[in-house]
């Protein structure tokens, strides 16, 4: 173990001590630290997607950081301990690399993609886990979760053909989203739906919708940011337009800065 891990354990010791110990650090436990945990994934996504390498470093710290709370807290209960975490890892990626560590051949990136679908599939019937959408975490973000799920059951068979298949689905979708009435208990699942069926079309062209969207956001977050620069060259703001106004110049910030 490298000199630097030894010494972030030893913080991580010393930030839970009961006698001399951080008391914020001592009042946390597994399920309080999860939203920094949440947090400090976004940071590390939302550096890499700005390529802000030098805040990566910072950001992969932060993210380890969590890591090793929890590996803390499991050892204060006598569960496992951090190398008991990095020997899991390293079994695990042993035993599902086996193009690599053992004698199976693997010639490109979808057969290795095959084939550690097949192991995960058999780790999960040995651990006693029985349907095919067993161990997808509830707590993932919706879209990350259906594009799961929609993966899971396409690894075995339970899919679209074609692309073509996901689009009659969600135009059929619409027309039922557009046939139930504003308001009612239905509109919500018929919504649902038809995000799912998008979800579909996404993955079938090998795209992850969270990256997805969070690309669409951060396009609509830019021209949108334009707009009000340019209602502030006027002397206006978003408050002070109207709609009209405000689409006009939405329009010219998309020709300049697509």
């Amino acid at each position: 173990m490298s000199d630097n891990i030894t010494r972030l354990l030893s913080i991580m010791s010393r930030l839970r001590d009961p006698q001399s110990g951080c008391p914020w650090d001592l009042k946390q436990s597994y399920a309080t630290i999860v939203p920094y945990t949440l947090e400090e994934a976004y940071e590390v996504a939302d550096a890499i997607a700005r390529e802000s390498f030098d805040e990566l470093k910072d950001e992969l710290g932060d993210l380890l950081f969590q890591v090793v709370f929890y590996a803390q807290l499991a050892k204060e209960d006598g569960r496992f301990e951090f190398d008991d975490c990095v020997a899991a890892i390293c079994d695990k990626l042993e035993r599902r690399h086996p193009h690599i560590f053992s004698d199976v051949t693997a010639e490109d990136a979808d057969t290795v993609l095959r084939n550690w679908e097949a192991l995960k599939s058999a780790e999960r019937k040995d651990s006693g886990l029985h349907s095919v959408l067993d161990n997808i975490p509830q707590a993932m973000p919706a879209l990350s979760r259906a594009c799961k799920l929609q993966k899971r059951c396409a690894n075995v068979g339970f899919d679209w053909p074609t692309v073509e298949g996901c689009w009659d689905k969600v135009k059929e979708e619409i027309i039922e989203v557009e046939q139930t009435a504003a308001g009612s208990p239905e509109l919500a699942e018929e919504l649902g739906d038809l995000m799912f069926a998008l979800v579909n079309v996404v993955r079938k062209h090998k795209l992850d919708p969270e990256a997805v969207l969070r690309a669409a956001n951060s396009k609509f977050e830019r021209r949108f940011r334009g707009v009000e620069q340019a209602l502030a060259l006027q002397g206006n703001s978003p408050q002070q337009s109207n709609l009209d106004e405000m689409e006009a110049l939405w329009q010219q910030v998309k020709k300049q800065a697509p």
